[in-house]
């Protein structure tokens, strides 16, 4: 049974990928946003870890976030690691027009109740800002981490945009489900 991590940044369509790797896999989803941001708040870390790993002790999972220190957890107990590693500025657009969306009302998520325009855009920690922010810290740390979860002989998937992720999805809905991730992985980039 397939065991599947997600990352990438916000915007990149981790939740929509994961949501259909569930599908077409039959695989439970679990977003760790859902996880860690309870209503009294955001779990302690041992906590947060302590749910993620039960969820990843299990046969078949597909698991999206981006929370690279629980990658013993999570990444290492993957078969297959994805990484939506998108350019800046495709990332910086689809932000605002998600922002957008969700402020105009079109888009109802518990993340778009929360919004404001101050949030979205101009706020010290904005989307935005946090959004280039960490783009500029973690690639390189996610570069390092993504290359030790591959020494361990985890499958690492790198998509570098929309085209790569259309491709991808098309070779894994292929053939029988044990055998879509083997073929996918065959189409894949290095870390």
């Amino acid at each position: 049974m397939p065991r599947i991590a997600l990352f990438g940044a916000p915007a990149t369509g981790k939740t929509t990928l994961a949501r259909w790797l569930s599908t077409e896999l039959d695989q439970p989803h679990t977003d760790l946003d859902d996880l860690l941001f309870t209503p009294d708040g955001p779990l302690p870390l041992e906590e947060f870890r302590r749910q993620a790993g039960e969820i990843t002790r299990t046969d078949g999972w597909i698991v999206e976030g981006n929370f690279s220190k629980l990658a013993d957890v999570v990444w290492h107990r993957a078969d297959t690691l994805v990484w939506l590693d998108f350019p800046l500025p495709l990332i910086l657009y689809r932000i605002v027009r998600r922002s957008l969306r969700q402020l105009s009302g079109r888009e109802d998520s518990a993340q778009a109740r929360r919004l404001t325009w101050s949030k979205a855009f101009f706020a010290h920690r904005s989307l935005l800002r946090t959004a280039i922010r960490k783009y500029r810290a973690n690639r390189p740390r996610y570069v390092r981490q993504v290359a030790e979860t591959a020494e361990l002989g985890v499958q690492v998937v790198r998509l570098r945009g929309p085209r790569d992720v259309r491709r991808w999805k098309e070779q894994t809905a292929k053939g029988p489900a044990e055998s879509h991730l083997r073929e996918a992985a065959r189409h894949t980039t290095g870390p």
